[in-house]
């Protein structure tokens, strides 16, 4: 197996965090994907080993979840959504230059290696449609020449940060943030911004409150 012995070490790690072992597979798989770069038998297998399960159940989930790789992925993975909200406001037209301008297809990779394009379903932040993502760090309010400009900036290897603050790191550390390891930048911008808080402001403003649940 490719895995070495820290990645190995980092698998069992994940497994006794829960106390059922097999709950830790989805970021079992984040961590083989972090430094396979996707999923690989090799990782399958040793996923299967720690949690003393089948290779088939793991392989099960593996295919399950889009976010869940079988073929290596590019540095930057870019995801622009195109359900109904997103497409409406621009996702689809982003999406379509954004082949035009890579020169690839929906789920395929750019010769040298730095992007990787999908179409992917609700980012659960259509208050900032159309919305893309770069490995899972928002990039908000989005038109097409904004969007060209984050991957040529991210292809010609100039620092870009995601519109709600964080620097955008590589796919690979990305998944290594998955699989529940810390990268420190977790307070690098907003949690909330201003579109997602407008219905509490006007809440406020109003004096309107939750109804109380009735006591028992």
């Amino acid at each position: 197996m490719s895995l070495d012995d820290k990645t190995w070490a980092e698998l069992r790690e994940i497994a006794a965090r829960y106390p059922e072992a097999r709950s830790g597979l989805l970021p079992m798989l984040h961590l083989v994907q972090s430094v396979e770069g996707r999923i690989t038998p090799e990782g399958i297998e040793a996923c299967a080993e720690v949690l003393g399960i089948s290779a088939a159940e793991v392989n099960g989930v593996a295919t399950f979840y889009t976010m869940y790789k079988r073929k290596p992925v590019g540095d930057y993975h870019v995801g622009v959504c195109t359900n109904t909200l997103c497409a409406v406001m621009g996702g689809d037209l982003i999406f379509e230059r954004l082949k035009d301008h890579l020169d690839v297809g929906n789920d395929e990779t750019t010769e040298d290696g730095k992007i990787t394009l999908e179409h992917v379903e609700c980012n659960a932040a259509c208050d900032y449609a159309p919305v893309m993502m770069v490995n899972w760090e928002f990039m908000d309010n989005q038109t097409p020449e904004s969007a060209v400009q984050v991957v040529d900036d991210l292809r010609a290897g100039r620092e870009v940060h995601s519109t709600r603050g964080p620097r955008l790191c590589t796919w690979r550390e990305a998944e290594r943030v998955m699989a529940g390891f810390p990268d420190d930048r977790a307070d690098e911008g907003p949690a909330a911004g201003p579109a997602s808080l407008a219905g509490l402001a006007i809440a406020r403003e109003k004096g309107w409150t939750a109804p109380e649940g009735e006591s028992k």
